[in-house]
Formats: C-alpha cells, sequence, structure tokens
C-alpha cells in the first residue's frame, strides 16, 4: 500500500473562525487569487475544489475543508499538525531576538550580526546586503512567524559555513521555543541581490507523529522539499531537497515510480516563499495553472488503492495587508478507490494523519479517518 500527500504551502481556503485573532479577517488566498486573475484550474476543480468554493459543480473525488486546532498559522505547527501534532501552546515570536541569545549564538559561532529585526527577506538583502559585503557579518532577522532567519552572500560566507552558523543557533534557539531557524544564503550584487536555492531549514524536534508510526511498522517514509527540515529529519527514511515547485513535482514523478508501499509526503513551497509572501497574484495563479496541468497528467498513475491527499498548511493571501501568512482553513482533497463526496469541514488537520495511518494499516490515537 502507497500514500502520497501533497502540501501546496500557503494555499488556503479562506479565513478561520479565529482569522480575526491573527489580524486575518477577510483573508481568502484561493478565493482571491482565482477571482483576481480568473485562473483556470480544471483538475482541482473537478476533483472537487469548485464545490468548496460554493459552486454548483460535479466533484470527482472526497473533497472538504481542514479547520486548524492548534495556535498559529505558521508552517511548522501545520505540516506537524497534518502529521498529527497538535501544539497547546504556540512558538514564540520576537520582534527582536533577546540579547542574551544573540549573544550565545555570536560567541560559539564566532561571528556578530546586523539586523535582528522583523523584515521581508528580499527587502533586507538589499536594505543589509551592502553593509554585509563590506563587513563580512550575516544578517539576523525574523518576521511574524516563529523563525530565526540568517541571511548571507554565498560569496562572503559560503553555504556550508552559513549551515553550521545556522546550526548553532538552532541549539540555542530550543530554549526560546523558536519553530524554525533558517539559512538564507544569496548572491548579485548591489540593486540585483538574489536569494539562491540553497535555503536550508532547521526546525525543532518534533514530539512523534505519525511519520514515526510509519517508520516503526517497517514502511518508508520519502519527503520532498523541506518536509524533512519541518520534521527535523525524525521519521524520514529519505530526503528530496528541491529548487522550486517544478522540481518538487519531478522528483515526485520519479519517485512515485519507484515507490511500492509506504509514504511520499511533499511540499510545493513556490506559493508561500516566491509569490505569497511577495504578493504577486499573478505569479500566484500561474504557480497554481502549472500544478494543476501536472495534477492532470500524474493522476492516471494513480492506481485504485493507493492514497492521493492534497491539502495545505496555512494561508499567505497576497491580496490581505502585510507580508505574512494568514489564518486560515485548507482544502483537502482525496483520490481513493474512486470515491467521491463531500467530507465537510474537518476539526484539525490532524485528520489527514488518521487516514494515512488508516490506509497503510499504521495504528496512530488521534484524528478521524476520511476513509
Amino acid at each position: 500500500m502507497r500514500a502520497l500527500l501533497i502540501v501546496l504551502d500557503g494555499v488556503g481556503i479562506g479565513a478561520a473562525p479565529d482569522a480575526d485573532a491573527y489580524g486575518d479577517a477577510g483573508s481568502d488566498t484561493l478565493g482571491h487569487v482565482l477571482r483576481a486573475t480568473g485562473v483556470a484550474l480544471p483538475t482541482l476543480g473537478a476533483l472537487g475544489l469548485d464545490r468548496l468554493r460554493g459552486l454548483d459543480a460535479p466533484a470527482a473525488a472526497l473533497h472538504g475543508r481542514m479547520r486548524e486546532r492548534s495556535a498559529g498559522k505558521d508552517s511548522t505547527t501545520g505540516h506537524w499538525e497534518i502529521a498529527g501534532i497538535e501544539l497547546d501552546q504556540p512558538f514564540a515570536v520576537f520582534d527582536r531576538f533577546p540579547g542574551d541569545l544573540v549573544a550565545a549564538i555570536e560567541s560559539e559561532a564566532g561571528i556578530r550580526f546586523i539586523g535582528n529585526r522583523p523584515a521581508s527577506g528580499t527587502a533586507i538583502i538589499e536594505e543589509l546586503g551592502e553593509e554585509h559585503l563590506r563587513t563580512g557579518r550575516p544578517i539576523l532577522y525574523t518576521s511574524a512567524d516563529s523563525v530565526l532567519q540568517i541571511a548571507a552572500h554565498e560569496d562572503i560566507i559560503p553555504v556550508d559555513r552559513l549551515y553550521a552558523i545556522c546550526e548553532v543557533a538552532r541549539r540555542h534557539a530550543d530554549a526560546h521555543r523558536i519553530g524554525r531557524v533558517i539559512a538564507r544564503p544569496f548572491a548579485g550584487g548591489p540593486g540585483a541581490f538574489r536569494r539562491t536555492p540553497r535555503r536550508h531549514d532547521y526546525s525543532m524536534a518534533p514530539p512523534r507523529s505519525v511519520l514515526d508510526a510509519i517508520a516503526e511498522s517497517g514502511l518508508p517514509v520519502i519527503s520532498v522539499g523541506k518536509v524533512a527540515d519541518l520534521f527535523a529529519g525524525q521519521g524520514i527514511a529519505a530526503s528530496h531537497p528541491t529548487a522550486d515547485n517544478a522540481d518538487g513535482m519531478g522528483r515526485t514523478d520519479a519517485i512515485w515510480r519507484d515507490t511500492r508501499d509506504g509514504l511520499v509526503f511533499v511540499n510545493l513551497l513556490d506559493f508561500d516563499t516566491v509569490f505569497g509572501h511577495r504578493r504577486d497574484v499573478a505569479g500566484f495563479a500561474q504557480a497554481l495553472a502549472d500544478f494543476d496541468a501536472w495534477l492532470a497528467s500524474f493522476i492516471p498513475r494513480v492506481a485504485p488503492d493507493d492514497l492521493l491527499i492534497v491539502t495545505a498548511d496555512h494561508g499567505c493571501d497576497p491580496t490581505h495587508p502585510g507580508t505574512d501568512h494568514t489564518r486560515e482553513e485548507v482544502p483537502l482533497l482525496i483520490l481513493h478507490r474512486g470515491r467521491a463526496g463531500p467530507l465537510g469541514t474537518r476539526d484539525g488537520f490532524g485528520d489527514v494523519a488518521a487516514t494515512i495511518a488508516r490506509h497503510l494499516g499504521v495504528p496512530w490515537p488521534s484524528g478521524r479517518s476520511a476513509i
């Protein structure tokens, strides 16, 4: 038995009931992008996305929404809950990292930072990139999410050295309950700095998840994209980092062809990182269309006894004020044994973990299977 779980990072489907508490009332990533651009998504629409958007249309798959139970709206929280981990306490967020934390990282890593404030990743390297080139000091910044991000030019601080600095930061960040430390290498010159694909995420080690349960049963969990980073490699047999969505879809094609059992867990990041945070509505729409076209070509390779789940981890509405994630419900589309019909609004992302566990015959104590 094999399962494929695809997370469209940041593709929310409308404000969650508690969105106002996060400053996200009225957010609707998918709805706003589709209404603004008119982009057609015939494959997703036919599976059930059109029904989820309130259209009177047929649906060829099981379809519903999921409402996050954990506090927060970041990728780690969303992916962890998808894998059956519910957080009672959100990860910590900062406008400025505490002096003791910064000093501890600087002392052990042998560096001094510039920055230490909330910022868009592209904006901060434009603002501080020249100072970084002149001084050799890495750029420290954060966002509304629980992330400690360190940016450095690849010609000034080689990528392996940046990764080593981030590993030091990860050790010290645990005590401050910071969800992720992220290495953000960049290249280019003043006025034309650009982030490179060699980003690397360092997550807190998670509690036991359904990934561990699958691995303990003797079945492999294969990750594509940043999934392994978000789970600190825990429960994952093989990891395939990706440069962008196209790379992720191509790797999924190849891995699925060679997979006979277990779980392939995919994150497609561009919706969030490249388009959502940068408020690029047209780019977001094109990324959705590209995925929809790829999915149409991929579905014939999904056998009746396979399980395919397409969902998301949070919203990242490019029309909403600001540049941060948005607290939204997420779509849930499931292909399994030709079944079709509504799944309603699921109380928690953990129903995905329960569904995968049931399909693979793995014991799992929480969530409600959708199959």
